[in-house]
């Protein structure tokens, strides 16, 4: 498949998917992977079974079943964690932790525990993030949209438009930015973000996020602690209307991406690739675009988009990852399918 740079092979992996979100590799070279009507799938080799066990899900339009993580430790304690829509009270709905133990034959989750849920979130389908990685020193950090209310992101005392750092039970991790602040949510690592669906940490242990900006504006995010990113003050996006986004592009106390897209590409999906098996892309950041049915390769500093992959393959990217072996894998909604770029 030609791309603006070279020609690259995309080999299938599974498919028959109904709108996958997200996937995880175990190690034992099995995959697990979600489907947002609140499937989780184990795949092994040519088998296939739905994991049992799960609490209920709330499917809600974007909402549902969403990211899967397998944390480092998994040979010691089987436990993976996932992130899913829960309701709240009569019509409302949130972004939620769970923790459960994989049987050994991939078939049941036991000991299924709801670690976190947002605080209350709104109605309507839409901006639940929710991306969750685990970081260097074991913590876990989660992704929240805004929810579709704006100017929540920006108040603290709600969990809505921000990155979330969590102990590994789901409690504030120790050291976060607004731990022991009187109205803030002590959970809460950085905020202002609009609807977060990539997160990631860079091989040298920097964690980035992409998220949707509204008509234009989406963003790629280097991310810090205490950090403000501006939502909806600022934006180099306008309103679907075409009415100017709060303030304008910039203002002093809040923070400028590394990259942003106009027009948007709709970014869902992010990783890094460490070098293994291509030297020359360590360090590297892909993205996945929803809208323009590519992913995006980022290089440099300030990171810029250098190489768009596609083919008829990369049709609405969700997730992307780098697997054992250093191949970069991607999750295809248009196709319903798993693909890994060749080397």
């Amino acid at each position: 498949m030609q791309t603006a740079a070279q020609q690259y092979d995309f080999e299938l992996i599974a498919e028959g998917f109904e709108t996958p979100w997200a996937f995880g590799f175990l190690p034992d070279g099995s995959l697990l992977v979600t489907e947002r009507d609140g499937k989780l799938l184990y795949l092994s080799g040519a088998n296939r079974v739905e994991v049992s066990g799960l609490p209920e899900v709330e499917t809600d339009g974007q909402g549902g079943l969403l990211d899967v993580l397998i944390p480092r430790d998994f040979n010691k304690t089987r436990d993976i964690y996932l992130t899913y829509v829960v309701k709240q009270g009569w019509r409302g709905a949130g972004t939620a932790l769970m923790r459960g133990t994989l049987s050994s034959d991939g078939q049941r989750l036991d000991n299924v525990q709801t670690l976190f849920e947002m605080s209350k979130g709104s109605s309507g389908g839409r901006h639940f993030g929710s991306r969750l990685v685990e970081a260097p020193d074991g913590s876990l950090l989660m992704t929240l949209g805004d929810r579709a209310d704006r100017d929540s992101a920006q108040d603290l005392s709600r969990h809505n438009g921000s990155i979330l750092r969590l102990d590994r039970n789901g409690k504030p991790a120790a050291g976060n930015p607004f731990v022991g602040a009187a109205t803030a949510q002590p959970e809460i690592w950085s905020f202002g973000h609009r609807n977060p669906q990539g997160l990631a940490v860079d091989p040298e242990g920097q964690l980035w996020a992409v998220e949707h900006g509204a008509r234009g504006g989406d963003e790629l995010n280097k991310l810090r602690a205490g950090a403000n990113f501006g939502w909806p003050v600022i934006s180099y996006g306008v309103h679907y209307s075409g009415f100017k986004i709060g303030e304008g592009q910039e203002k002093d106390g809040m923070e400028q991406p590394e990259h942003y897209w106009d027009p948007s590409i709709a970014p869902s999906g992010l990783a890094f690739h460490d070098g293994r098996g291509k030297a020359e892309w360590a360090g590297n950041a892909f993205v996945g675009s929803l809208k323009f049915d590519y992913i995006a390769r980022m290089s440099g500093k300030p990171m810029l988009e250098v190489e768009q992959i596609s083919g008829p393959e990369t049709e609405r990217v969700r997730d992307v990852r780098q697997g054992p072996n250093g191949a970069i894998w991607f999750l295809s909604v248009g196709n319903g399918a798993l693909f890994r770029i060749a080397q």
